[in-house]
């Protein structure tokens, strides 16, 4: 599967390991306090250390997203220290320049920046930071909510979307219409969390496994 697929929102040990085991490839933990799935430095590094090594390096397999809000550079750099963590989503109104301070801080660690979509015209701010992130995520905007709104965007309006780096379709995603958006977009990867809970932070692992086998039987 070429396809990155994000499950963010952990907040089990016992989930975050077994969405790693079946197959996704990135997990994300909130490190918003705001957030109803809000978790601790302390608690990222307790569920990351039950995920599955490999066995050469003893890394985990899977990539471990931070999820932050405006969040300062001291902040980031220690909670991807202590929760042992391969790269930092940043999803408030960070801009380019504190991107670029952030790379030289954390040069191995990936960088996303997370941009709320309203309409096409949203889609301008992207080139802004292409050249100072790794990655770019488009999440559906809602005036209350940062993420997790189970919100879609307009996938149409994303045919032509090719930016300078590579990017995550967020927003609104579920097994049942994970396949639709890809027709009609194409991102390097997914992210889901809403489409695949029952409540914030408490994961549907059988939807999950449902969403892995979608995804691989659309040629994913």
């Amino acid at each position: 599967m070429g396809l990155r697929v994000k499950i963010c929102g952990i907040t089990k040990p016992e989930q975050g390991q077994a969405i790693a085991q079946l197959g996704a490839t990135a997990l994300g933990f909130i490190c918003a306090q705001s957030s109803p799935r809000y978790v601790s430095p302390a608690q990222i590094a307790t569920i990351v250390s039950t995920l599955p090594c490999d066995r050469a390096t003893n890394e985990p397999l899977c990539d471990r997203i931070g999820v932050f809000v405006n969040a300062s550079l001291e902040v980031l750099c220690q909670t991807v220290a202590i929760g042992n963590l391969s790269g930092v989503q940043l999803h408030g109104s960070e801009t380019p320049e504190f991107c670029d301070q952030l790379r030289q801080q954390l040069p191995k660690v990936e960088i996303i920046k997370a941009l709320r979509i309203r309409s096409e015209s949203d889609l301008s701010e992207v080139d802004a930071y292409t050249a100072c992130v790794n990655t770019l995520l488009l999440d559906a905007y809602d005036p209350r909510l940062l993420g997790g709104t189970g919100k879609t965007l307009n996938w149409r309006s994303l045919q032509q979307f090719e930016p300078a780096c590579p990017w995550f379709l967020a927003g609104g995603l579920t097994p049942d219409n994970v396949l639709e958006a890809l027709r009609q977009a194409t991102p390097h990867g997914v992210d889901l969390s809403s489409g695949v809970e029952y409540s914030p932070g408490d994961k549907n692992l059988p939807e999950v496994a449902r969403l892995l086998s979608q995804l691989q039987s659309g040629g994913f």
